[in-house]
């Protein structure tokens, strides 16, 4: 069994709010944090970063968006000697996406320190420039099980100096089938190393890992807490086969401009996305037969506002984080009231209000009652009769995503495109207010334009020039 602490939940809700100072921090990561204005602790931080500071192994319940990375980059950054070329942590993560992001906010953390080196070693990329960076030396890898297993298999990725080992969404890793890909890995390290295991939710797998790969770890479990005047949850009763129609009701009635709609199955997540198009909204799905080039224009479609409803299971869906996200639908109720919890925390964000919608079938009252007593909360039940007066004009998203042809490999950053966009040639003049999130990759960069001049922006940047080149320019949804 799991060696624990007690149950954490009350005394991390006591210390959130506490100050970073308070930590055995150096003087550059402290100042770091002051400048990054990460001035008081999460929950998820203040209930493990003293447990990992102290060089104890921790298992940790931690949802996007808690602040959870930081958890394990300051501890992480601490035991790291950047006069040391080699590998000294790795974190390994469940999807590129997550990973991309947690290297971000390392290198964030670490900019200090000009001469840590963070590696990205995913798949969907060759493994030849990977393999070559390898050589010229690096502090930190965050990967996937599958890549990283991959270069110690090659013999281009040395462990023996590494000296702590992050599992970031653990439980979503176990759900890709990937218990083997992190045994090997863990296998390879040291077996003196610091090891952190942070999850969502507590699946049978998670005590195995932990059984196999952690030395006595103390565990911080935190239950989402969501306050009722920021997530209103509402529960609809519904026939079986009433369940897929009944999202459009939802959405014409409620209009809100971005929703995340969960299905407990891939073909149900199919049959909706069928369903929505043919009521006339923008709708895209996430799941595991997309290539990752498609995945990633879902994600960034979804995130910059140009697609109305992003249709998923959970799997598909661990580690999104979302911004001004304004409703969840769960059209198929999870047998997990943790999930479910998880689920509806994806919105209500920050200073956002938002909405949380279940239809249910006379059989999900029994996984509703399991729901109402695990959050303590009665469920606020209606009708969807009362629904049908509901604005039958079209739901139609604010933006349009143009994708750019060139990106990081062309050394194109976001301030080019911007630029080129609100230049006085070429054409109509569009402000910085008519353009939205610019995302740039290795191959492509992705620009949101506001909807009404998206025809304009695709023939402005297709007869001007992006950094001095010129470029080929598609809106995604054409």
């Amino acid at each position: 069994m799991i060696k624990t602490t007690p149950p954490s939940s009350s005394p991390a809700e006591k210390t959130a709010g506490r100050s970073f100072n308070e930590l055995p921090l150096s003087p550059t990561l402290k100042a770091t944090l002051e400048q990054l204005e990460y001035l008081t602790m999460t929950a998820i931080q203040a209930a493990s970063l003293p447990i990992a500071l102290a060089g104890h192994d921790l298992i940790a319940q931690a949802k996007t968006g808690s602040g959870k990375t930081a958890a394990f980059a300051l501890p992480l950054l601490t035991n790291l000697n950047p006069r040391r070329f080699a590998v000294q942590a790795m974190v390994l993560c469940p999807t590129r996406e997550l990973a991309d992001q947690v290297t971000q906010e390392i290198r964030r953390l670490a900019r200090s320190e000009a001469n840590i080196k963070i590696l990205t070693l995913c798949g969907g990329s060759t493994l030849r420039p990977q393999r070559d960076s390898l050589e010229h030396g690096a502090h930190i890898v965050v990967g996937t099980p599958g890549r990283i297993m991959d270069h110690l298999e090659r013999g281009s990725l040395q462990l023996d100096a590494l000296n702590t080992l992050v599992l970031d969404e653990a439980d979503r890793m176990l759900d890709m089938g990937f218990y083997d890909d992190i045994a090997y890995v863990a296998k390879q390290c040291p077996s003196g190393r610091q090891t952190m295991l942070f999850s969502a939710t507590f699946p049978e797998g998670i005590e195995r890992l932990a059984n196999q790969f952690l030395r006595k770890p103390q565990e911080v479990k935190l239950l989402e807490q969501h306050e009722d005047s920021k997530i209103r949850q509402r529960f609809y009763e519904i026939k079986h086969d009433e369940r897929l129609q009944a999202v459009g009701v939802l959405l014409k009635h409620y209009r809100p401009v971005s929703t995340l709609a969960f299905c407990n199955t891939k073909q149900q997540c199919r049959d909706l996305l069928d369903v929505l198009h043919a009521q006339g909204f923008y709708a895209l799905t996430l799941n595991g037969d997309l290539e990752q080039r498609e995945r990633d224009q879902v994600l960034i479609q979804f995130a910059n506002r140009s697609c109305s409803v992003l249709v998923a299971t959970d799997v598909a869906a661990r580690g999104l984080d979302i911004a001004r996200l304004e409703a969840v639908i769960n059209v198929d109720v999870t047998p997990d009231p943790e999930i479910y919890i998880h689920r509806i925390g994806r919105t209500g964000r920050a200073d956002e209000d938002g909405w949380a919608f279940s239809l249910c079938s006379p059989a999900d009252k029994r996984r509703i009652a399991a729901i109402a007593e695990m959050t303590g909360s009665d469920p606020e039940w209606h009708g969807l009769g009362s629904l049908q007066s509901g604005n039958d004009s079209p739901l139609v998203p604010p933006m349009v995503t143009l994708q750019i042809l060139g990106g990081r490999k062309e050394k194109i950053r976001a301030g080019d495109v911007l630029g080129a966009l609100t230049a006085e040639a070429g054409g109509r003049q569009f402000t910085r207010e008519q353009v939205g999130k610019i995302t740039v990759t290795d191959q492509s960069t992705y620009v949101a334009i506001a909807r009404e001049i998206a025809h304009e922006a695709v023939r402005k940047l297709s007869l001007g020039k992006v950094k001095g080149k010129t470029v080929k320019v598609r809106a995604l949804e054409d």
